[in-house]
């Protein structure tokens, strides 16, 4: 039997329970509908991690029956995904859970009432969107836009295009993303200055922040240009009319996989197939996560919100937030993820999770996470970092059933290297109790991932960087990018992490120290400077890559790879000093 999933299809319940899928347990249609009448609830971004946390939560309510309105989710950027596969299944999805014990739970989210392009050329949607932010009964907007929505400016400090055409025009007519938001709020300002909450659940550092020092540059500029009323910059800057919650949002949802594709195709599911749209997002009628989310919010919601803690949220102040925030991202989860992505690539593997039976990969990361980040680790006091880290190494990672490749996770690697390490080399040197010299795993990275730009893997096979960080053009583009992390996050902020580094890199390497601290005020584009950074970094990685901070004999650690980063960083050495 075929089961369609859309509104008529879910109508033979029998068919759809005993192929094993979860159904809701509400009246979707009275959802629908109230939500329509007083909607709550609106969500920026209709990807894959929307449909599997938020929408998921909307959906947990309305069993449970501790609310009973779902979620209207909106789309700015890639408007495909609404037309071709929210309308086409009538606003539901599956969630498929794929657990640590092999299982697999699969769901049929309906918490969706409205699904609207956030596209002021589609001038129904946005109409609709419109009256929507004027609504009395409206608590908050969710966004998982990913970093990059909130940015105004490219990377030479000058305002997008459509940005400045935006502040230019004013909220009547505008095409960038942060500017049809700012036009919406806009339209509640008029109505009456209603309050609200602007909650970004993006997964980056003091997300709220970044909201809404995009919004009040919108505001700012068009009061200045006279293109709105006076007051509406103070009716974002005013948190008890408009709040900006930050939050920290963790759960491992890869693009729609092939082998759960055919799962579901083979339980009866019709039209299971995945899309790829014209902007190149990954989108499917299901998606695929793993079991294992937390969502931890500052609680500050002017016209109140939905008891989303009954869904497992966790609500707190901003400071809690930001340290767990600070956990997760530079200890117990992110830091571990990069290296596995890095060595993944260079190794040939295809899946993280197959990265932790290799014994050394696997003392690799358990060495970053209990041995040199657990003693620096910032605790939040809601979770345990212990804890933490013990679920990521132990159930998140080696999940078989989690289709998610070092490849995907090596994406802007250049981006992330300062914030996932940076922080615990920063505490270290300022620890009067710890010593730089008990980092070893840490410089491995490093010079792992400069060993990965290379483009060669570990059996001399080239392979294409374009297809791993989204950002790189070429090589020098992600060399140039990485030497940039270098001297700003490390040397030109703070002259004892320069210092500290330069020791931490030295080791053996005769006489680097005065080269080093000769070289770091050498512009990034003069010959040389790279190379010596490559041949530091590789000659340290070369000594201390070792089977002893491992624990394993000399024959079992394997430390090929190794090897091959001194010996391409000193390649890099000599051709870019001959330059």
């Amino acid at each position: 039997m075929s089961l369609n999933l859309t509104a008529a299809g879910l109508a033979d319940q029998k068919a759809w329970e005993a192929a094993g899928y979860a159904l809701p347990s509400y009246d979707r249609e009275a959802m629908i509908t109230r939500t329509k009448e007083s909607p709550c609830w609106v969500h920026f971004g209709a990807g894959n991690i929307f449909r599997a946390f938020q929408a998921n939560t909307a959906q947990e309510l309305l069993n449970n029956g501790t609310f009973d309105r779902g979620v209207i989710v909106a789309e700015g950027f890639d408007t495909e995904i609404i037309r071709d596969m929210y309308q086409p299944h009538d606003n539901l999805s599956i969630l498929v859970t794929l657990k640590a014990d092999g299982s697999v739970e699969k769901t049929v989210v309906g918490s969706i009432a409205e699904s609207l392009a956030a596209d002021t050329a589609d001038s129904p949607d946005f109409a609709r969107l419109k009256e929507i932010f004027t609504k009395d009964s409206l608590q908050m907007a969710t966004f998982t836009i990913t970093e990059k929505g909130y940015s105004l400016k490219n990377g030479a400090g000058e305002l997008l295009p459509s940005v400045a055409a935006d502040f230019a025009a004013g909220p009547s007519s505008v095409t960038s993303y942060m500017g049809k938001v700012a036009s919406l709020l806009y339209e509640r300002f008029l109505a009456g200055e209603k309050p609200f909450a602007m909650v970004s659940t993006d997964n980056c550092s003091h997300n709220g922040e970044k909201l809404s020092l995009a919004l009040t540059a919108y505001a700012s500029a068009w009061e200045e240009n006279k293109l709105v009323q006076p007051g509406f910059l103070s009716y974002l800057q005013n948190p008890e009319k408009v709040s900006f919650p930050w939050t920290m949002i963790d759960k491992i949802t890869p693009r729609p996989d092939g082998s759960i594709e055919k799962i579901l195709e083979e339980n009866g599911l019709a039209d299971a197939q995945s899309i790829v749209t014209s902007r190149h997002t990954y989108v499917a009628p299901f998606v695929n996560a793993e079991e294992c989310q937390y969502l931890v919010v500052e609680d500050h919601f002017p016209n109140g919100r939905p008891p989303m803690e009954k869904s497992g949220w966790i609500f707190t102040d901003r400071e809690t937030v930001n340290k767990t925030e600070r956990m997760k991202v530079c200890t117990c989860l992110n830091p571990l993820h990069t290296a596995l992505a890095v060595f993944g690539c260079l190794l040939d593997y295809e899946l993280i999770s197959e990265e932790m039976k290799n014994p050394v990969l696997k003392k690799l990361v358990e060495r970053i996470g209990y041995i040199e980040g657990l003693p620096v680790v910032t605790d939040p006091g809601i979770l345990s970092p212990k804890q933490f880290i013990d679920e990521v190494l132990n159930i998140r990672i080696p999940n078989p059933f989690m289709p998610d490749t070092p490849q995907r996770i090596a994406t802007d690697t250049s981006q992330k290297l300062s914030i996932r390490f940076g922080e615990t080399i920063k505490s270290y040197l300022a620890s009067p109790e710890l010593s730089l010299s008990d980092l070893q795993a840490i410089p491995a990275v490093f010079a792992g991932w400069l060993r990965y730009l290379m483009g060669v893997d570990d059996n001399g096979d080239a392979f294409d960087l374009r297809k791993y960080p989204a950002d790189a053009e070429n090589n020098s583009f992600i060399i140039h990018d990485f030497c940039t992390f270098v001297t700003i996050n490390f040397w030109r902020r703070n002259f004892a992490a320069k210092r500290g580094l330069c020791c931490l890199l030295q080791r053996k390497t005769k006489g680097s120290e005065k080269i080093f601290l000769r070289e770091w005020k050498t512009p990034l584009s003069e010959p040389g400077i790279c190379g010596i950074i490559n041949a530091l970094i590789f000659a340290a990685a070369l000594e201390w890559f070792q089977p002893r901070w491992l624990g394993m004999a000399a024959e079992e650690s394997a430390v090929k790879p190794v090897i091959l980063c001194a010996a391409g960083g000193f390649w890099f050495w000599e051709k870019s000093s001959k330059a």
